[in-house]
């Protein structure tokens, strides 16, 4: 029952309600009915005894009259009728399909018993009648109920459900957004407008944060440039000491860098609309100086729109990411569904493929942190790919860790175009 909606379950509940009510209300109506009809049948019986009572006491007989027919005639009985029906006094009994009335009427003659009896019939025709309709029309009127109460709730959980669909598409990218907010006074006015404040105090709170982030990686700028350029200075007198100093303010700078550019990923910068060869950023990316072979893989013409600056970024961190756990050698395919990096490395574990995208996690403390690693990596990595439209997601290998661009998203902006890959092979 929990799994149905709201729409339903009112209207099942109205339809039982409201079944329930008429089939009692029915019962009550036909027995009200039923008892009324043979009452007054049964005064039609004791109206024409009184009638006849009235003229034999004006006319007394000489014989007993006949029989009393199917029309209701009255029979006068002499003598005692034993029937319990004293002098004046009438008794009315239903049964063999008539109402009958008696009564004793006390002549010159003596005592006389007067009768007459009235058909059942027509109570039961009206009833069966009703009893017809009744069968018809609860059910109908049922249904027709539900009808108009599942057609309420539509329109009465449309607004709900704009609201619904328009807050689950709300993220931290988009706050800017709101709920459309029903004309109506009601409560899912009251609701809508409640949102769309707390949406706007969200908005405000993670814009403070967002600047406050992007200042403090602003401001650090300087400070760090200008103790490298003192520390370049004093190398002649401690050259170990500050090639140790130059190295922490080298991450110190790197870890700046990574910030400012999450506050600017965050904030929603639009991205620059122009044509990137991913095959050409994956080679640059792997003519760099690294420790370990490095091969390409590439298909020519594979172009993606958006921001250079940032793919090339998101490339760099994925290889250099890959050569920090590598043993021998890194791959880097480029094809015409996407990018993937691929290493020989001890591979990341399935529980961890998505923490690892998390901000400053680190799936081995102690060496991310002594070959330079900050946890932002692969952070930055997926939030570039996802501000161009694409996904970045870990792919099953037999070993090593496989990290997959793919930039088909049919809801994202780029369309890929190019020729199909063609395994072209260029070890580095």
């Amino acid at each position: 029952m929990n799994r149905l909606s709201v729409r339903t379950r009112v209207t099942l509940a109205a339809s039982v309600m409201v079944a329930t009510v008429l089939t009692a209300a029915s019962l009550v109506l036909i027995l009200t009915l039923r008892d009324s009809l043979r009452d007054g049948v049964a005064d039609e019986a004791a109206r024409k005894v009184r009638a006849s009572a009235a003229a034999l006491k004006e006319d007394p007989p000489v014989v007993a009259a006949p029989p009393p027919g199917e029309d209701g005639s009255a029979e006068p009985t002499p003598g005692k009728s034993g029937n319990g029906a004293g002098p004046g006094k009438e008794k009315v009994v239903l049964a063999d399909g008539y109402a009958t009335a008696s009564t004793v009427v006390v002549t010159a003659d003596g005592p006389v018993t007067v009768k007459a009896r009235v058909s059942l019939a027509p109570v039961r025709n009206a009833l069966g009648v009703l009893e017809q309709l009744l069968l018809v029309g609860v059910p109908g009127l049922v249904v027709l109920m539900a009808v108009m109460t599942w057609q309420l709730m539509g329109r009465v959980l449309a607004p709900v459900e704009s609201i619904r669909a328009t807050f689950a598409d709300i993220t931290a990218r988009n706050l800017h957004r709101r709920v459309p907010e029903p004309v109506t006074r009601d409560e899912v006015a009251r609701l809508a407008r409640t949102m769309n404040v707390t949406l706007g105090q969200l908005e405000s709170a993670v814009d403070r944060h967002k600047q406050f982030v992007a200042d403090a990686a602003h401001e650090l700028r300087n400070p760090v440039a200008t103790l490298s350029a003192r520390l370049e200075l004093g190398m002649p007198q401690a050259p170990g000491l500050v090639t140790e100093a130059l190295t922490d303010v080298a991450r110190i700078k790197e870890l700046t860098g990574d910030l400012l550019l999450l506050a600017r990923l965050d904030g929603g910068e639009p991205l620059m609309g122009t044509e990137v060869d991913l095959a050409q950023v994956a080679a640059d990316a792997a003519a760099r100086p690294a420790p370990v072979k490095i091969a390409l893989e590439l298909a020519s013409d594979i172009v993606v729109t958006g921001s250079r600056s940032h793919l090339e970024r998101m490339v760099a961190n994925l290889v250099a990411n890959a050569v920090r756990h590598a043993a021998s050698r890194v791959t880097i395919r480029v094809t015409a569904d996407g990018l993937d990096v691929i290493d020989d490395g001890p591979g990341i574990p399935a529980d961890a493929r998505e923490r690892v995208f998390q901000r400053f996690h680190r799936l081995d403390e102690a060496r991310a942190r002594d070959a330079g690693g900050s946890g932002l990596g692969l952070a930055i990595a997926r939030d570039i790919a996802t501000a161009h439209g694409g996904t970045l997601t870990v792919q099953n290998t037999p070993r090593g860790a496989h990290l997959s661009f793919r930039i088909t998203t049919p809801d994202g902006p780029n369309t890929p175009t190019g020729r199909p890959a063609r395994g072209q092979k260029d070890p580095v």
